[in-house]
């Protein structure tokens, strides 16, 4: 009896649970969410029915099923084709609607998404927002990234006191309506890294953090970021995500993959940023510097842009593949990288989920697609550093017109660019994005779903499409950059999905403020340090990071921006940490890549044999030093350190980078040579200086951590330090061994088991997390 009591009170206990739980998630699926009061097709029906309905009822013509189209009006507000009588959408009455009528039926031979599909139904509170959207009327927007953008009046906010600058009252506003509170400003010392990092990719020195805490002027940090924009680190700084999105590399890819020099024209990038030319220049150079009236060599140096993909030199191939995959990866660098759209994806097919034709996508390619670049030069044994067509540049032009190459010696140096046909090559629509399989003719004209391409205003070459691109009313291209930089100080887009402004791309967080942004940024001049500078100085920006559970359970990916996230630093940027904090960073600007420490055997073990870089050679001196956007990309094996920090493979255009968090890149901090040199060379230096060993440590934790050493944090690392120099001193550890890191001279007028251990300070400070995040 008493089992049986048990069993049912069990069984009741499950029921309620199971009843708590399915309630629970309806809620979590927006079951209780209040309903918008105007229900928008952008921002409300579009997404669902992007996830849900396009697959089967959207642009893809050779997928689209029953003859209906969801995406636009006409179709949809048509009388259906295998329905007598029917209509998808009636405009005002839910109750007729088809579409209506089987998303929210439960019967599962009638329901859409059908239960084949996988696709899922949808909530109730999705289906509460088709209805309401109906019972409005039923209309349909242009994409909203497909309508140029418009600059909105500043809007109102109840906490007048807190904004900066435009950028606040945005923020602020959405903030309010979500029910959040924005955070305080985070203290100078962090604000500081903070903003050096982000300008210019390198802490401040001591002299600057001095400097900068001793300025009580409200206008202190404008001051410096004045001072940060001005320095030529900034330019290196802003080059490192370029070259993600430029696909930049040392080598050519492919199975030989061996070396070429494209990197004049990352001398050349450097310094566009740093003298800070306009956004449209810099892009209309890159597209058809060549094309320009009497384009100089600088303009013809910027094409080199489109020409850092992979390049085949194996034997046995077929040269005409290679050349469209040339043209292809060309396509998909301009379309994702300054547009943000998939176009790739309307290769084969018409795009499934974006109004792009296959059509669309080839008519685009067409404007790459007569170039005098060829598909093969040779195998590895015939290689050169550059693929027709190329620039040739002398010694006599780096010194008089192109200074900001840094040359290493007096030889010309060549420089895969672009370059046309005499002659018009012919484009072809290619059936199942086969090379061999040639459709209909095309001509050169952009993306119509973005904006017309009129024939009476742009030329149908790549001069006319780079002028297309910086036309103020192209919704995309100062969108897209915004959203950028945004993401560069960020750590994450207003638009997440940085390069997929489409329909299955993410919305907007703050619509109304990317078009501001945007607009502002067109009217003055499209300039960059101009957008960089009012982002710094935006009080969004400045706040701490410190979290709150409350921060957690309303916005826990800070979506809507009511605190600093705390950001990791790139790869490139973890290397130069380490080397500016301790004092071994060489500043030079430009010049060859070159190849730091890196593990033995990695190149050889993924090598055919054949070329320059069958093996890895490892450079020595002043170019172990060098910042990491210098270290020598090898497609077929990046970089290991970079890597593992979530660096670019560079294999192909990408606008952002994925985001780990892993034991290997706490062992890269414990054991890499780079990390083990440094904090030898800096424990070294600070024992030639008059100061006791705390002060020894608390200079080296200003250093690197960028603030003044607290007194708990002093005691445990002074703690080690004694407790490490007793070992050292014992013999129990040996100190030679210890001091045996990288090739920088060993400082033999100190003593080496007071810098043995000092050195294990030091390394453990690099091993703090706060060393290589901003927050």
């Amino acid at each position: 009896m008493n089992k049986k009591k048990l069993f049912v009170g069990l069984a009741i206990m499950l029921f309620v649970m199971t009843a708590v739980y399915f309630f629970d998630s309806g809620s979590r699926a927006g079951g209780s969410t209040a309903l918008p009061e105007s229900v928008s097709y952008n921002f409300h029906i579009r997404p669902i029915l992007s996830d849900k309905c396009f697959n089967c009822h959207g642009p893809d013509g050779s997928h689209r099923q029953a003859g209906l189209r969801l995406d636009l009006a006409d179709s949809a507000y048509a009388p259906l084709k295998e329905t007598k009588g029917a209509f998808a959408l009636v405009p005002g009455k839910p109750e007729l609607s088809e579409l209506f009528r089987r998303i929210s039926s439960k019967d599962t031979s009638y329901v859409m998404p059908t239960p084949e599909s996988h696709l899922g139904t949808l909530t109730d509170y999705q289906i509460a927002l088709f209805k309401k959207w109906i019972k409005q009327g039923a209309k349909y927007e242009t994409h909203w990234a497909f309508t140029a953008p418009k600059k909105k009046s500043i809007p109102l906010v109840d906490d007048k006191s807190w904004p900066k600058n435009e950028i606040d009252y945005f923020v602020l506003n959405k903030m309010e309506e979500m029910g959040l509170r924005h955070n305080e400003q985070a203290d100078k010392e962090r604000l500081l890294k903070r903003v050096s990092m982000d300008i210019t990719g390198l802490p401040p020195t001591i002299a600057m953090m001095d400097s900068f805490m001793a300025d009580p002027s409200d206008r202190a940090l404008e001051r410096m970021v004045d001072q940060l924009l001005k320095m030529p680190q900034y330019g290196e700084k802003m080059a490192v995500h370029w070259m993600d999105v430029a696909r930049y590399a040392d080598s050519y890819g492919y199975q030989d993959d061996n070396v070429r020099t494209q990197w004049p024209w990352r001398d050349w990038v450097i310094h566009a940023f740093n003298n800070n030319m306009p956004y449209n220049k810099f892009l209309t150079w890159q597209i058809a510097g060549d094309m320009l009236p009497n384009a100089s060599k600088e303009q013809v140096l910027a094409t080199a842009f489109l020409r850092n993909h992979k390049y085949t030199e194996e034997g046995g191939v077929i040269p005409e593949e290679y050349r469209v995959q040339y043209a292809i990866d060309k396509t998909k660098t301009f379309s994702k990288g300054i547009l943000g759209v998939t176009m790739e994806c309307a290769q084969c097919h018409d795009h499934k989920y974006d109004p792009f034709s296959q059509k669309d996508y080839y008519s685009l390619l067409a404007f790459f697609n007569n170039t005098k670049e060829l598909g093969y030069e040779g195998s590895v044994e015939v290689s050169k550093p550059a693929k027709n067509p190329i620039l040739t540049i002398t010694h006599s032009e780096r010194r008089k017109l192109l200074t900001f190459i840094n040359e290493q010696d007096t030889a010309a140096m060549t420089v895969s660019v672009m370059g046309e046909l005499d002659t018009l090559r012919k484009t072809f629509l290619l059936n199942r994005g086969e090379y061999n399989q040639p459709g209909e003719a095309v001509k050169p004209t952009a993306i119509k779903a973005v904006m017309k391409f009129d024939p009476a205003k742009y030329t149908p070459d790549r001069v006319g499409l780079a002028k297309w691109t910086v036309d103020k009313s192209n919704p995309l291209t100062a969108r897209v950059f915004v959203n950028l930089m945004w993401q560069e100080f960020f750590g994450r887009g207003l638009v997440k999905t940085s390069g997929d402004f489409g329909m299955q791309g993410e919305l907007p967080s703050h619509p109304e403020l990317l078009d501001w942004l945007a607009v502002d940024f067109m009217e003055h001049g499209w300039d960059m340090k101009r957008l960089v500078k009012k982002i710094a100085l935006s009080a969004t920006y400045q706040q701490s990071a410190k979290i709150t559970k409350e921060h957690l359970k309303r916005d826990p990916e800070n979506v809507y921006l009511s605190r600093r996230s705390r950001i990791r630093l790139k790869a490139e940027f973890v290397r130069d940490l380490y080397l500016s904090s301790s004092g071994m960073l060489v500043k030079k600007i430009g010049g060859p890549s070159v190849k730091p420490y890196q593990p033995k055997g990695l190149w050889e073990a993924a090598t055919s044999g054949r070329g320059a870089l069958a093996t890895y050679k490892q450079d020595h001196g002043d170019d172990l030093y060098r910042r990491g956007l210098y270290t020598f990309i090898k497609l077929t094996v990046p970089p290991p350190g970079m890597a593992m920090f979530d660096a670019s493979n560079r294999d192909q255009c990408e606008t952002s980078r994925l985001k780990t968090n892993t034991p290997l890149q706490a062992l890269i901090m414990m054991n890499d040579p780079g990390v083990m040199e440094c904090s030898r060379v800096l424990a070294q230096n600070l024992l030639t200086e008059r100061s006791t060993v705390p002060e020894k440590i608390a200079k080296a934790f200003k250093r690197i951590i960028c603030r003044k050493i607290t007194a708990k944090e002093s005691q445990i690392l002074e703690s080690y330090y004694r407790e490490q120099f007793e070992l050292f001193q014992q013999n129990k550890l040996n100190a030679k061994l210890t001091l045996k890191q990288g090739e920088f001279p060993l400082n033999n007028k100190v003593d080496l088991k007071q810098s043995a251990a000092l050195m294990k300070v030091i390394s453990t400070i690099y091993n703090m997390e706060e060393a290589i995040m901003k927050s």
